[in-house]
């Protein structure tokens, strides 16, 4: 009889497979990667995007035109499109990112050849129907309103604007921006953003002959590019300020708080013992920003910290909301675990308990062959390949004191970092 009060045996995390997928270059520039799973009947398919912008400035139009790409074509409405999708049982979904954007579908096997034209003629037809654009630009405004209620999406979009300030990252929607919006600047980026040759096509599942030589009449061959593709290859950032931002809401209860700054992205070589020191700063719930302001001092539900990885630069961030009462001592404890990760090495026991979440984490994210797909999109976009995934899990295991102190000189400097505090000090 299995005895439940003796626990299971520990097992380190030796390695981690990924499925590669087959990869093509279609005659008209668009590239598709193959993630099979013969047992699937669900089929995936993810067209893919690099955000095309007119000019920085503009870079509200791309979500607007994510949103508005399943709206209505030359032959079919908003109402038809989605009705058909119903009838089959499959779901599609636009999504938008920083760098990407992108149109999903989930359908099963045997009615993928009744969704496929669907999405054709989304992608060369599409013609972002007016009537459905004053709608999406009108609840828009409407959820921004609310929004703008909010502490923490204001400190939120007062980082953004300042560390990426001038940039596609640093510009955010406002009322006048939406009523600005017009029809033809949405087609005309549809023109440029939406064609083969600006696409990565991702199809996970049963994916047999029948469907690949679909995919690659339907979208290789017969869909068209329209115009020269231009991209940015990079991206200028100015300097922003390290000081103190604070935004007063005199019947605030809670005051939002959010540090952060540039940081290196993933194609540099220290980016996963970034990671690994991020998540014992305050990457996840035994982190050390947690156990203090959480759970010893009781001033917050919640605070964590983040690295992010984007086309042209990382950044890192640290969020939280607290009471307006304990703002200045949040801050002064912040600032303390900043000085303590810099100055002190961290035990051996910490760094083991990180090492084994973060493998933990990796390994439990590739439950399904569509977590495989996504794990791809990350490297690949990054312009590396799944063996990242092997250097990562190196780094990861070879974390020590010293390493970790290494990196958080590096790359914890807290007289580094804009900060903003919405509410009351």
């Amino acid at each position: 009889m299995l005895n439940r009060s003796v626990a299971p045996a520990f097992k380190a995390i030796k390695n981690v497979n990924l499925v590669e997928p087959e990869k093509y270059v279609h005659p008209n520039g668009l590239k598709s990667f193959i993630f099979q799973a013969p047992e699937l009947d669900l089929i995936k398919l993810e067209f893919t995007f690099d955000n095309i912008l007119l000019k920085e400035e503009l870079a509200i139009l791309n979500p607007v035109l994510s949103s508005m790409l399943k709206e209505g074509t030359h032959t079919l409405t908003s109402k038809e499109i989605a009705d058909t999708i119903d009838f089959y049982g499959a779901f599609l979904m636009p999504e938008y990112s920083f760098d990407h954007s992108s149109l999903t579908v989930y359908t099963m096997h045997k009615y993928v050849g009744n969704v496929l034209p669907i999405l054709a003629d989304i992608l060369q037809n599409s013609v972002v129907p007016q009537e459905e654009l004053d709608t999406h630009i009108r609840n828009n405004k409407q959820s921004l309103q609310i929004s703008l209620q909010k502490n923490d999406v204001l400190a939120r979009r007062f980082f953004y604007n300042e560390v990426f300030k001038g940039t596609r990252y640093g510009t955010l929607p406002t009322e006048d921006t939406y009523d600005s919006i017009q029809r033809e600047e949405i087609l005309e980026l549809y023109k440029k953003q939406i064609q083969p040759a600006n696409c990565n096509l991702f199809v996970a599942g049963n994916v047999d002959e029948s469907l690949k030589k679909m995919i690659g009449e339907m979208f290789g061959q017969n869909w068209q590019n329209s115009t020269d593709l231009v991209k940015v290859t990079s991206l200028n950032f100015d300097s922003y300020s390290t000081k103190l931002f604070v935004e007063e809401k005199a019947d605030a209860l809670q005051s939002a708080v959010r540090f952060g700054g540039l940081t290196i992205n993933r194609r540099h070589v220290d980016f996963p013992a970034l990671q690994f020191v991020n998540t014992l700063f305050g990457g996840f719930f035994g982190s050390r920003l947690m156990k203090n302001i959480r759970e010893d001092k009781g001033y917050t539900y919640s605070i964590g910290s983040f690295v992010g990885n984007l086309r042209h630069t990382g950044f890192m961030t640290l969020a939280s909301e607290v009471g307006v009462d304990v703002t200045q001592q949040t801050l002064e404890e912040i600032k303390k675990e900043f000085e303590v990760l810099r100055q002190e090495k961290t035990s051996v026991e910490e760094i083991d308990l990180v090492r084994n979440y973060m493998q933990g984490t990796l390994l439990g994210s590739l439950e399904s062959i569509f977590s495989h797909v996504d794990k791809f999109k990350a490297v690949y976009f990054s312009g590396l390949d799944i063996n990242y995934y092997t250097y990562y899990s190196d780094v990861i295991k070879n974390m020590n004191p010293d390493s970790v102190q290494d990196m958080a000189i590096r790359y914890f400097d807290y007289d580094k970092l804009f900060k903003v505090v919405v509410g009351k000090i």
